[in-house]
């Protein structure tokens, strides 16, 4: 069986997979950078708040609210 491609072809198939795979790596890099990763979430957090802080400020009333009966709990009930 005789493959009908030329090495122009061939060689332009190699370098087209050669750019995808480069793609797809960079792509991962970036998924991996636990730094820039924190940074896109800290700026999506930020812009969510300045849009409508009240579930954050709940959140964080909850949480120290959770916090401090814990802590109170643990200081009270000694056994």
């Amino acid at each position: 069986m005789t493959d009908s491609r030329s090495a122009s072809d061939i060689q332009s198939k190699v370098a087209q997979t050669r750019a995808q795979l480069e793609s797809t790596l960079d792509e991962i890099e970036d998924k991996l950078n636990v730094p820039k990763q924190a940074g896109i979430f800290a700026q999506k957090a930020q812009a969510s708040y300045e849009d409508n802080p009240v579930p954050w400020v709940a959140g964080v009333t909850a949480a120290v609210a959770i916090v401090g009966g814990l802590i109170a709990w643990a200081v009270l009930s000694r056994d």
